[in-house]
């Protein structure tokens, strides 16, 4: 390997000779032989840039502002931000990391329910105009403290109210009376914002009364004078490319019926997951073993000894990088490093963190083959996480994060305008050598 740059924050690792990002965890697997077996973290770049073809490809009307909670990790916005999207931020400390990286405080949206005063107060100190806001109480505050800011007001779903027993944003009505506040005040208000959940199984319906809604919104807002020009659909995108053109299919024959293109109106969206999850890795080494007599009602076929299930103990758990697990989100059964046997077939198995809390459950279920203590376990698609907070509840140290590209990703990312090497000075382009 061979650093470009003296003592970087980040390291790039540029993958060239074919290569691959299970080269690049197996090389960091057998590095930690010889110290701490810690979980660690490879982030592919290139990913990023191959989400961003795929989301210009299939859905090229929508806008993409992508929201900063799904994974604050300053190289994912700096790359992200060359692409131009806009970006969804919920905090003031979400602000000052996208303002860092160039990003222009028109294509900043500060979201949230209800925001602190600080939060408001820094958001009009900044020039950011755009301004989510779904009550009267929130109006009131946006009104006192930031008066010049234009509001894209917060419309309830269906769909959403039946996946969540705490709905948030304003019905159709009461739409009127939180219009006439804002008229009242003199506050701007420019669009509308909804929600629909990943998990919707019938997109067709959902996005028909969301945007049948969000159009009696615009109307009324014009009516009172308003200057209606922004709908954001929200987030609700997986990063599956069939799922995206299911919501395409769904999404394009209503665009143009209530939004088309002369109406002038801006039409964006929030792909957080799509664009990260994917990107990123999860490395974690197996430190303790139990072995359970039990049987199990339905169990795959070539599964050896149906009454042992084995338990193992991981160096991460929930109250760190898997704590999207407390949130009710399940985590995919792990791939096996290379290096374990598999010769003697797969047991029922489940995955535990290392605290001994009966909530630590990281997999419940799952068929591997028999592990041992010291054994590697890799989890992908675990972008959907800021990766400074991966180790935040527990209170273990940062976990380390190794960024890879390909050459041809890296090109690729160069002709998109995406220039790391540049703009981030305390990057460092490493080579591997095949």
């Amino acid at each position: 390997m061979k650093g470009l740059a003296d003592k970087p924050s980040y390291i790039i690792e540029l993958l060239e000779g074919g290569v691959t990002l299970e080269d690049v965890i197996d090389g960091r697997i057998c590095e930690q032989a010889l110290v701490e077996k810690s979980a660690f973290v490879v982030g592919d770049l290139g990913a990023l840039m191959r989400q961003h073809v795929c989301w210009q490809s299939v859905v090229p009307q929508l806008q993409p502002y992508y929201p900063v909670k799904c994974n604050s990790s300053p190289v994912v916005i700096e790359v992200l931000a060359s692409l131009g999207l806009g970006f969804i931020c919920a905090n003031k400390t979400e602000v000052s990391l996208v303002l860092e990286h160039g990003v222009p405080p028109e294509n900043i949206i500060l979201s949230g329910v209800c925001k602190q005063l600080a939060h408001i107060k820094h958001a009009a100190k900044n020039n950011i105009q755009h301004l989510v806001c779904e009550n009267e109480a929130e109006l009131s505050k946006i009104s006192r403290l930031h008066p010049s800011a234009k509001l894209l007001l917060q419309l309830t779903t269906k769909a959403h109210a039946a996946e969540t027993s705490m709905a948030f944003g304003f019905s159709l009505k009461s739409c009127r009376h939180l219009l006439e506040a804002a008229k009242e005040l003199g506050v701007q208000v420019v669009g509308v914002t909804f929600h629909i959940p990943s998990s919707c199984q019938d997109l067709q319906q959902a996005y028909t009364h969301a945007l049948s809604d969000a159009r009696c919104v615009f109307d009324m807002g014009v009516d009172l004078g308003f200057n209606m020009n922004i709908l954001d659909i929200g987030g609700g995108f997986t990063g599956s490319e069939f799922q995206l053109k299911q919501v395409e299919s769904a999404v394009r024959p209503l665009l143009d019926a209530y939004f088309p293109p002369l109406s002038g109106v801006q039409v964006l969206a929030q792909p957080g997951s799509f664009y990260v999850a994917s990107a990123f890795s999860l490395a974690v080494n197996v430190i303790g073993k139990k072995v359970v007599a039990r049987h199990w009602d339905s169990i795959a076929q070539g599964v050896n000894n149906e009454d042992t299930e084995f338990l193992y103990y991981m160096n991460e758990g929930v109250y760190g990088p898997f704590s999207c697990k407390l949130l009710g989100n399940s985590i995919a059964a792990p791939s096996v490093h290379k290096h374990v046997r598999c010769a003697d077939g797969v047991y029922p198995s489940s995955l535990w963190g290392p605290s001994l809390d009966q909530l630590d459950q990281v997999v419940e279920r799952c068929l591997l083959p028999e592990l041992s203590v010291g054994d590697w376990l890799c989890f992908s698609n675990m972008g959907v996480c800021g990766l400074e907070e991966f180790t935040c509840l527990s209170g273990s140290p940062q976990l380390p994060v190794y960024y890879t590209v390909s050459t041809c990703d890296w090109y690729e990312m160069q002709e998109a305008g995406v220039a790391l090497d540049s703009a981030m000075k305390n990057f460092s382009m490493v080579q591997y050598s095949a």
